[in-house]
């Protein structure tokens, strides 16, 4: 810790005298003068030489309480201590932590004393008690106290700041902006912010927080005079046209029909779903500066203000200077703009919705102009926790910062390599025969497929959370899955955390309290209706999966129904919990509290984290096989046989807990990762904005730490004209320019999906497979199917960076940021990114657009991957062909690509022929990693490693040799090296002629042309 006995005596003498410092056994605490809304107590912790751990609290002795996300850090690292009198530092090799003891006040700086990040003058905690109340299963109320905290660090101009999770506002660098971190179905909240200085700030707190401006959005009313269309004073003009009846006019004081109570008590009770209102008026701000604007919407909105979209800058190479946004009538979105105003000028504002549906949702609120030098800083609030406790995380580069995240969370496991290829899905499979035919449907065409997925209401209609089939539509579900098996794919099958009333499973967990209430309580009703009681819906619960014993019990009833009959993953859906959809807030902290560990107000935003620890702890402590096994009623295995799993040759090794856990996700949390987990964007629309919004969305969850992330590509829920196309073509063979809009989406989604992390379509009508897509015998088809057949070519090289996640803490998805920070050109580019190292993708978002902009980072030479041919030489930007049938594709100079074979499923057969691409013009390295794919012997060795280097300036490959061995492992194979360089441009050619070399193990050298 300190350099010597004595050295440590010497410095708690001097302790001693400065009565306000503690040394700790890693670190100090200093102890402050009270003032109101300030820390009593600050605490320094050193990690490891990279991270260092602040905690303070309001209260008189810190918290005893255990994180939810950090993981045991048991080493201890030294450090060196030295007190000034007003500074106390402690020092690592890499960091110093300098604490000003009066205030608290802490800056981060590097060895050479460059400040990294520095608190707010004063230290920048603020703190205010927060109190709740809510009432346990057993009806006995209990009152629970926290603070409410918000952190602040100052931040120069150029700083640019990402992470947050996966949210659907379409931003990406967050410099300046507000986000709001709660969990709902498409948006996931994260509290890990990175920064574009190589650094990153880990919240350990699971509430309601909020990234920039602390307060909520506010109604309008209270920020701005609100005029009619008439010019009356206090409130807009709303007009409801009804088709065929006569207009209703009538005076709104705030558009706030943001939730399903408001909506019910405030809208008028008319037919919505045949409407159309209008909100218009004028608007009278109370000061000058930038306002912010929240938009709510479901249906069909614009907003005008004075005449003007306020919605353009998605209409990009369009000519139009307007959008329409539109998200499903149950389902809305947020969405934000920024808008200049002045002081006592009045400014038209006009709202036009179409609801498009039996529910109806439409909200516009606002932030007051806030000083930008106080907008553009760091600031961090949470509404409850314990205490102030974070993560401070320095790197030399984004990727050093993700690894010291994942130090602190748990490490990514190695996926099973199935899950890499694509998936299928549809809301949904409604049969037996349906999911057959859909699997059968890929075989007979030749497409691959590694995973077929059984979506929601597989159940009969009452028994939700018995995780029986139906007999009638599923007679055989044991048969159905050894079918899947034997063609060569693998099941998922979505398993939610609800349970009706009247299944053995809620009896089970409502006996022992582990049954959320208030939705029993209040006679919450789902959209499942009931023939025999009036066709209302059903009553249900969420279980409580913060309590141990009932992620034991959770998993048990999941294993014994599902688990014994052959299901190879889980779908997590309505993780968030998502209780009930459009509820407030405050409502929502009811349904899912309190917790095993505290009130919901303080625990809302972690339930999928201990929900997928309930899966892959259950599952690594279960036996995975398919003989006979017995298990008690308390969770014990009593019995373990060995199994007979079939691996066509691929390993044998499937002993107790060995079978790779996989999962996914509706909604994440910080840690996710370490339990085998990844997360999909939700409930997504099928808009050309969506497909943009994705892209932002998930480059910024990516660099939260977690790296698997998926979309449902096509979007899930349908605007009405796209189902009617396709059901009119069903029926007359048209193709009208809706369906063929639906087509070129699909085509432009696929392109960009299958660079995801995750491959897969999924949505409701229409279905998503590529013959109902689109015919075979027309481009759109061929299109998708060269997708996927690319997808699977590139399977070594994505296998491998799927290694690299294990080993080396390494991103697939990768921002632009995170490669090339140091041009700062990239720091506000989120629609490009890198897949792995070498393939910078660049998505085309916009309906027939077939050219796009796309910025080349400076200091590097790039190829385009189609032809071969050099694009440029880096640090400009240029329009590039963006035609229908690929996106823009580019390769930086430097890197090595390995293709296989064209394989149906991913452990089809090895791939004996490697063809690997070698891009010259600056060196180059790649591993090539092997295992047996589907158990979890990589953690003890059993795998192997080709490391290729390539010397520019000799024009030289070396392929190393190779390390480790596995069952199954291939001794030789082929590489074929195809060299790519200005005098010798060749496209992607999964036949190119090149170099054949036979390897067996051994260094080989290789002097290429």
């Amino acid at each position: 810790m300190v350099g010597s006995i004595k050295s440590i005596i010497l410095y708690l003498l001097l302790l001693q005298i400065i009565s306000n410092t503690d040394l700790i056994d890693n670190g100090v605490i200093v102890t402050l003068e009270a003032k109101e809304k300030s820390p009593k107590k600050v605490r320094v912790e050193i990690i490891n030489e990279k991270i260092i751990k602040v905690s303070a609290t309001a209260d008189n002795d810190f918290s005893d309480q255990e994180s939810l996300i950090i993981v045991d850090q048991n080493k201890k690292s030294s450090f060196n201590l030295s007190i000034t009198d007003n500074i106390v530092k402690l020092s690592t090799k890499e960091i110093t932590a300098n604490i000003k003891k009066t205030t608290g006040e802490i800056s981060f700086t590097d060895k050479s004393g460059y400040i990294i990040l520095q608190e707010q003058n004063g230290g920048g905690k603020i703190f205010t008690p927060y109190k709740c109340e809510q009432t346990h299963a057993d009806g006995e109320p209990e009152t629970y106290n926290g603070w409410t905290y918000q952190q602040i660090f100052e931040s120069p101009d150029y700083e640019a700041f990402y992470g947050l999770g996966q949210h659907q506002a379409d931003e990406w660098n967050y410099k300046g902006k507000n986000e709001e971190l709660f969990q709902y179905n498409t948006k996931v909240s994260i509290p890990f912010i990175v920064s574009s200085k190589n650094y990153g700030i880990l919240f350990d707190t699971y509430s309601l927080c909020r990234f920039g401006n602390p307060l909520p959005y506010s109604e309008l009313k209270k920020l701005f005079v609100l005029y009619d269309k008439y010019g009356e004073k206090g409130a807009l003009t709303g007009t409801y046209k009804v088709q065929g009846k006569e207009d209703l006019i009538r005076r709104e004081e705030s558009i706030n029909y943001e939730d399903y109570q408001y909506v019910g008590k405030n809208l008028p009770k008319i037919d919505l779903s045949n409407s159309e209102v209008y909100f218009e008026g004028e608007i009278e701000p109370l000061e000058s500066g930038e306002y912010k604007f929240n938009h709510y919407y479901s249906g069909y909105q614009k907003i005008y203000i004075n005449e003007k979209s306020v919605y353009t800058e998605d209409l990009e190479g369009t000519g139009k200077n307007e959008q329409e946004i539109w998200r499903t009538a149950w389902n809305p979105n947020s969405k934000k703009f920024n808008i200049n105003l002045v002081k006592g000028v009045k400014y038209k504002i006009r709202i036009e919705w179409k609801p498009d549906g039996g529910e109806a949702y439409c909200g516009l609120s606002a932030l007051a102009p806030v000083d930008s030098k106080i907008q553009n800083k760091l600031s961090f609030w949470s509404e409850m926790s314990k205490q102030l406790d974070y993560y401070f995380i320095y790197g030399n580069n984004i990727d050093e910062v993700i690894s010291g995240y994942r130090t602190l969370t748990g490490k990514a496991q190695i996926m099973p390599e199935w899950v890499l290829g694509y998936w299928q899905s549809r809301e949904r499979y409604k049969t037996q025969d349906e999911i057959l035919d859909a699997l059968d449907g890929f075989r007979k065409r030749k497409i691959s497929i590694d995973n077929i997925v059984m979506d929601w209401n597989y159940w009969k209609l009452d028994t939700w959370g018995s995780y029986d089939f139906d007999e009638e539509r599923f007679p055989d579900p044991q048969d159905m899955i050894e079918q899947i098996h034997e063609q060569n794919a693998k099941i998922m099958i979505s398993c939610w955390p609800k349970f009706y009333p009247n299944v053995d499973h809620f009896k089970e967990l409502n006996e022992k309290g582990y049954i959320y209430q208030q939705s029993l309580k209040d006679d919450l009703r789902d959209w499942l209706r009931d023939p025999i009681n009036d066709n209302k819906g059903f009553s249900y619960g969420f279980y409580e999966a913060y309590a141990p014993e009932a992620r034991k019990i959770f998993w048990r009833q999941l294993y014994n129904k599902l688990g014994r009959i052959g299901i190879d993953a889980w779908w997590m859906d309505a993780s968030e919990p998502n209780i009930r959809d459009c509820t407030p807030l405050a409502y929502r902290k009811l349904l899912c509290g309190p917790t095993f560990y505290g009130s919901s107000d303080e625990y809302f935003n972690s339930y999928s984290i201990v929900n997928a620890e309930a899966i892959y702890d259950g599952q690594r402590g279960y036996e995975t096989c398919v003989e006979e096994q017995e298990i008690d009623k308390d969770d014990s295995l009593t019995l373990q046989k060995k199994s007979k799993w079939d691996h066509r040759g691929f390993g044998n090794d499937f002993s107790p807990n060995n079978k790779r856990v996989f999962l996914l996700t509706r909604n994440g949390f910080a840690s996710l990762q370490r339990y085998s987990t990844a997360t999909w964007s939700g409930d997504i629309g099928t808009r050309w904005e969506d497909l943009k919004a994705q892209i932002t969305a998930g480059l910024n969850f990516c660099i939260s730490g977690i790296p698997y992330w998926s979309q449902d590509i096509g979007g899930f829920s349908v605007e009405k004209r796209f189902s009617e196309a396709q059901e009119l073509f069903d029926e007359r063979k048209i193709e009208n320019i809706n369906l063929k809009e639906w087509r070129e989406l699909n085509t432009r989604w696929h392109q960009f999906g299958m660079f995801s992390p995750l491959y897969r379509s999924h949505g409701q009508f229409p279905y998503r497979e590529p013959w109902n897509i689109s015919p075979e015998n027309t481009e759109t088809y061929q299109i998708i199917k060269r997708c996927i057949e690319m997808r699977y070519r590139l399977m070594p090289y994505i296998y491998s960076i799927a290694a690299d996640v294990y080993f080396n803490d390494y991103t697939i998805m990768r921002p632009l940021i995170m490669d090339f920070g140091k041009d700062r050109n990239v720091f506000n580019i989120g629609y490009q990114f890198m897949f792995g190292p070498a393939i910078m993708v660049n998505p085309v978002y916009v309906y027939k657009a077939r050219t796009r902009e796309v910025y080349f980072p400076n200091n590097n030479i790039w190829y385009d991957f189609y032809t071969g041919k050099i694009e440029s030489y880096g640090g400009e930007s240029k329009v590039v062909s963006a035609p229908y049938d690929h996106i823009p594709l580019y390769i930086r100079a430097g890197s090595i690509i390995p293709y296989g074979p064209l394989i149906e499923y991913t452990r089809e057969k090895p791939a004996e022929n490697i063809r690997l691409y070698v891009y010259q013009g600056n060196d180059g390295k790649f591993t090539l990693y092997e295992d047996e794919g589907i158990n979890y012997n990589y953690e003890d060795g059993k795998y192997a490693k080709i490391e290729f280097d390539y010397n520019d300036s000799i024009k030289t490959l070396t392929i190393n040799r190779r390390e480790g061995e596995f069952p199954g492992m291939l001794e030789e194979r082929i590489f074929t090296i195809v060299t790519v360089s200005e005098s010798s441009p060749i496209g992607y050619d999964p036949d190119a002629k090149g170099e054949e070399v036979v390897y067996n193990g051994e260094k080989i050298k290789i002097k290429l042309k």
